[in-house]
């Protein structure tokens, strides 16, 4: 070949157009077309019903966002606890304060998951009988972030509002009742789990 380099010529024999080109008889047969029969075309039609959009009827990729329903129910859920009772008094969770976080629905391969991530911070109010005298306590109850599938190693902080009048070990005792909300905390987050994942 006049004005075709050697490096030209080999780059040429290695490319995929010229490999085609040059089939031989041990290759694979060329497809042979075949009319599809009623049957073929009745039975292709049938198949299993996807999740998700209509759009996405192969399942591949899809993601919900839940962000508002998760932080409602979150909310409903956690104010729904009853009060506590105590040795020496008895509170109650009044308010969420604090619920941010993100939930989410994915559609993967024809598969439903579910996930979030959340942060809390509950008010609470509640009364103690302190040297007997009644005390009127109020402070917070801080969840750090959390996830889908990790409550088994759920925290809780408990911040006391300045409270002038109460000795340290009375405020070590009240934290560490307020920590007993801990177990009906994790309850009701395994509830929102639950519901999370039949939606």
């Amino acid at each position: 070949m006049e004005g075709v380099s050697v490096e030209e010529e080999k780059k040429e024999s290695m490319s995929y157009r010229y490999w085609v080109r040059e089939t031989t008889e041990d290759a694979a047969p060329a497809p042979v077309p075949r009319k599809l029969s009623s049957q073929d075309v009745v039975s292709g039609s049938q198949s299993p019903a996807a999740l998700g959009s209509v759009w996405n009827k192969a399942g591949t990729w899809e993601e919900k966002n839940l962000n508002k329903w998760a932080s409602d129910r979150i909310q409903e859920l956690l104010t729904s606890i009853s009060s506590l009772e105590f040795n020496g008094g008895r509170a109650e969770i009044s308010e969420v304060s604090n619920c941010s976080g993100d939930a989410f629905l994915v559609t993967v391969r024809n598969k439903k998951r579910v996930g979030y991530t959340y942060e809390l911070k509950l008010r609470i109010k509640g009364e103690w009988t302190i040297r007997e005298e009644k005390k009127i306590v109020k402070g917070h109850l801080e969840i750090p972030e959390f996830s889908f599938g990790e409550l088994d190693d759920l925290q809780m902080d408990v911040r006391l509002n300045e409270e002038k009048d109460l000795l340290q070990q009375d405020k070590q005792q009240i934290c560490k009742d307020l920590k007993q909300f801990l177990h009906p905390v994790r309850e009701k987050l395994r509830q929102f789990e639950d519901e999370l994942k039949d939606r």
